[in-house]
């Protein structure tokens, strides 16, 4: 099977020097095309990157001679590949904007950026709690007058490390949640050699984060409307957030705390995380983790230097379960920000769209 030709749209930054990290070895697909700011087009991608590559592992060798394109000339870098993968570095209207005018080209956009997160007809999909979402494509394709384009999104990188077991624990019906997210200086697209200022330091605010963290998880949870052609929101649970910057370079933690409609035992708990499996699960996606979300019983864990690289980046770990004294639960989620939530999440959702035939050759 020949590879599906992808374009890496904002390609020079943290998160698309993950897409093209992550694309290396890919059974799937190949890195073909990248685009960036006109003040990288022209220049191979080593020379628009220099001495900024943020990964500890090295550029690979098959993109370094690529041609960066202006990612504002959408015919000429559209014109030879399959589908987009979105990391643009622009004001939220630009993104709306301009992915869009790639869509319109009948080439689908898998973007990590936020712009499209509240359009009705984009699914945010985390693919192993919400692959039906994807059936809302094809009102977005009348909305856009495309028979192949769309536009379909991963959510906020701060979600992860929870907002999957709040889904898995649904039976039981999550009511109030009270978050606290620590999160990794990656997710501003820094290391320490770019941001001294944060070693050894707490941030206590990050610029939308909140709102982000508390309304997400309700979009995930929602259903389609297929009267109106939209992703209606789920009601609940109710959620509240505080964000945290911390000194970390990859990893968001979550310390959560939990109240539910029907109480149960947190061995069952337990028991319906670590048994969970979903459709990337089910269909053996290349980037899917064989063991969605692990459950750590040592106290201490989870801990990020020992367990965000579980399953590739693409796993999440949870530990600490334990009843509380004013809500039911309360436990600690830790997900890798820039692999699950960011570029890894979204070649995921990319494996499912083509596995479901939503992206394809042109």
């Amino acid at each position: 099977m020949s590879k599906l030709k992808a374009a890496i749209l904002g390609g020079t930054g943290m998160v698309g020097q993950r897409f093209i990290s992550l694309l290396e070895d890919h059974p799937w697909f190949e890195v073909h095309t990248i685009a960036a700011s006109p003040r990288s087009a022209g220049k191979t991608y080593a020379e628009a990157v220099g001495d900024r590559w943020k990964l500890e592992k090295p550029m690979p060798d098959a993109v370094k001679d690529i041609v960066v394109k202006d990612v504002s000339d959408v015919g000429d870098v559209s014109s030879d590949v399959d589908f987009c993968f979105s990391a643009v570095d622009m004001s939220k209207d630009e993104i709306r904007a301009i992915e869009e005018s790639y869509a319109k080209t009948e080439t689908p956009v898998v973007s990590n950026n936020s712009a499209h997160r509240w359009t009705p007809d984009v699914p945010m999909l985390i693919p192993e709690i919400n692959p039906e979402h994807t059936d809302i494509i094809e009102y977005q394709r009348k909305r856009l007058g495309t028979e192949r384009g769309f536009i379909a999104v991963k959510p906020n990188c701060s979600i992860q490390a929870y907002a999957p077991a709040l889904y898995i624990w649904r039976e039981h019906r999550p009511v109030r949640v009270v978050v606290s997210t620590y999160q990794a200086i990656s997710g501003a697209g820094k290391t320490f050699k770019d941001w001294p200022e944060m070693e050894g330091n707490v941030i206590p605010f990050i610029s939308g984060e909140e709102e982000k963290s508390e309304k997400e998880p309700l979009k995930i949870y929602g259903h389609i409307d297929t009267a109106k052609g939209e992703i209606v929101a789920a009601g609940g649970p109710l959620i509240t957030s505080q964000c945290i910057r911390v000194p970390v370079l990859n990893g968001h933690t979550a310390s959560v705390f939990i109240d539910f409609e029907n109480k149960t035992s947190k061995d069952q708990l337990i028991d319906e995380l670590v048994s969970y499996k979903g459709e990337p699960q089910r269909l053996e996606l290349p980037s899917a983790p064989k063991q969605f979300i692990q459950y750590l019983a040592d106290d201490n864990r989870p801990q990020v230097t020992l367990d965000v690289d579980f399953e590739r980046g693409f796993g999440i770990s949870i530990g600490r379960l334990r009843e509380d004294t004013m809500f039911d639960y309360k436990f600690v989620g830790l997900a890798h920000n820039t692999i699950r939530g960011a570029a890894g999440g979204a070649v995921l959702g990319a494996e499912l769209l083509k596995a479901k035939g939503y992206i394809g050759s042109k």
